[in-house]
């Protein structure tokens, strides 16, 4: 009769137990989960800057070739016999970073990171392939400016970055013009 009598107060503890071993077990488990969520969302926000920065240096040392071929919109002029090896490492560092971003991008920022330096490559290959127009030379900058904008606004979407892409930079740049004018 004894055991009857405290039967409910023992049900009582137990079902408590449970309980409190279910609440702190989905707390802990709630947030590990967002440790980890946070720790791959630094993870990515790295992984495309350091991306981000090798396909400007590429594309920096594509403009200062060009620069050297004669195209007035970038300074720093760079022979192409001393521009190709630069550019040689630059694509090389490039696609180092790119295996970075295949792991831990999701697919459309993958896609906007791809088509961005397949435009870097198109300039480059203008600067490899010798005497190009002012025309194609400003288009294809239009276009690897357009793709950049497309990146950072999927990386931005991707990393749950709120509020509007950065503006859109133009290409020519307009800084002579306005110093002329």
């Amino acid at each position: 009769m004894v055991l009857l009598d405290q039967l409910p107060a023992l049900i009582g503890v137990v079902v408590g137990s449970l309980g409190s071993y279910a609440v702190q077990s989905l707390t802990e488990r709630r947030q590990w989960k967002r440790q980890r969520d946070e720790r791959w969302d630094e993870k990515r926000f790295e992984t495309y800057g350091r991306y981000a920065n090798a396909l400007k240096a590429q594309l920096r040392v594509a403009q200062r070739i060009g620069a050297g071929l004669g195209f007035a919109d970038v300074v720093d002029p760079l022979q192409p016999a001393d521009g190709l090896p630069l550019l040689a490492d630059a694509e090389s560092h490039r696609a180092t970073e790119w295996e970075s971003v295949l792991l831990v991008g999701d697919a459309a920022t993958i896609a906007a990171a791809r088509n961005w330096h397949e435009m870097i490559w198109t300039i480059e290959l203008l600067v490899r392939e010798g005497p190009v127009d002012a025309e194609m030379w400003t288009k294809a900058h239009r276009l690897a400016s357009v793709a950049r904008d497309a990146f950072y606004e999927s990386a931005r979407r991707d990393l749950g970055i709120a509020g509007d892409p950065p503006p859109s930079g133009n290409w020519p740049r307009t800084w002579r013009a306005e110093l002329s004018g």
